[in-house]
């Protein structure tokens, strides 16, 4: 990965460190109060050539369950607090400590899920030759109301144009676009629908 780019996240992350910071307590104190243990959901995420690392959000969801002792869907787990905190993407900040950790960029495609790896084909694939980031090219062209299929483009259009400049100018255009709330989710899902592989999204 370019140096440069791992000094513009360590800048960044650190010269804000005395905003973020305290809004990171606060938040994980009101988590706690409102959804109990954990504070933090962690996952597993493919990250840089798509080795997995563990990925930190703030929980959003209760562990509402049915019956049977199965979890009840994401829609009807997200919390109104969970919502509040996705719509400012609050929810994210915990991911400050895997670009601390070198694990993620601030700028970069939205690490998903790895189950997803075997359904890439090898053009979308691409989107893994840079580190996964908090927001990206996609995020402040969509986000999640548009296909996997353009989405996985302006991903793979990101790998091939990267620059320091082009990173500031995401910077940028993601704040409106949060405080805005533009393109949280889907229509008629918490947050996105599941990508099926190639063939399934040309069913949909």
């Amino acid at each position: 990965m370019p140096v440069s780019k791992r000094i513009l996240d360590l800048t960044i992350v650190l010269l804000t460190a005395p905003i973020w910071l305290p809004v990171l307590a606060v938040i994980a104190l009101l988590v706690r109060l409102v959804h109990g243990k954990p504070v933090l959901f962690a996952h597993l995420r493919p990250g840089y050539r798509g080795e997995p690392f563990t990925l930190y959000k703030f929980r959003t969801m209760s562990e509402a369950r049915h019956a049977t002792g199965e979890l009840r869907s994401d829609a009807d787990r997200l919390t109104a607090f969970g919502r509040l905190l996705r719509s400012l993407s609050l929810d994210e900040l915990p991911e400050l400590y895997n670009v601390l950790r070198g694990e993620m960029s601030l700028v970069g495609p939205r690490p998903l899920l790895m189950q997803y790896l075997a359904r890439y084909s090898p053009e979308q694939a691409r989107r893994h030759d840079t580190l996964p980031g908090i927001t990206g090219w996609a995020q402040i062209n969509g986000r999640n109301n548009v296909s996997w299929q353009d989405k996985f483009e302006l991903d793979v259009w990101y790998v091939d144009h990267w620059s320091i400049a082009l990173d500031l100018e995401i910077l940028i255009k993601t704040l409106p676009k949060v405080l805005f709330r533009e393109n949280i989710s889907q229509p008629g899902t918490a947050t996105s629908m599941e990508f099926m592989g190639n063939e399934g999204e040309a069913e949909q």
